[in-house]
């Protein structure tokens, strides 16, 4: 499979859950809105996080890319799927590990342990354990999922 092959992920039907919103004008709609004046901020603490669901398809996510506000990011995250086989907890799919930045950083999303994506799986959640903030702010100008849709 190459570059070519992926597909966005996140479209009109994809629900956006966030740990928390600063206020209502940096909301979790800006994360997916391709503006690159708005954001979603949380409010302080940690750990934060973003979750995505696909309720009408089963994906295989592969990228995925995020523009950060310098000093408001979300410097350790667990990259997590829903639980599958009757487990209890969200599982790891991999950890990534953003730079302080204001630029877009991308990461391929390779699977650590035994986890089979193969099947496809519902959601997502990003879960920023740390943050470049002193108070556990995160601040989110743009996210994009890419990978495969399972037919």
């Amino acid at each position: 499979m190459t570059s070519d092959d992926l597909v966005s992920l996140i479209d009109e039907n994809t629900s956006i859950k966030v740990s928390s919103t600063l206020e209502k004008a940096t909301g979790k709609k800006h994360l997916v809105d391709n503006s690159p004046e708005t954001c979603w901020t949380s409010q302080q603490g940690l750990p934060q996080f973003i979750q995505l669901g696909f309720p009408d398809k089963l994906v295989v996510p592969k990228r995925l890319s995020m523009t950060f506000q310098g000093g408001f990011v979300g410097t350790r995250c667990v990259v997590q799927i829903p639980p599958l086989n009757g487990a209890r907890d969200w599982q790891v799919l991999t950890n990534i590990y953003p730079e302080d930045v204001n630029r877009r950083q991308v990461f391929d999303l390779k699977p650590i342990g035994a986890v089979d994506l193969e099947r496809g799986v519902t959601g997502l959640r990003l879960l920023f354990e740390e943050s470049s903030d002193f108070f556990g702010r995160i601040t989110v100008y743009d996210l994009k999922m890419e990978g495969t849709i399972i037919e």
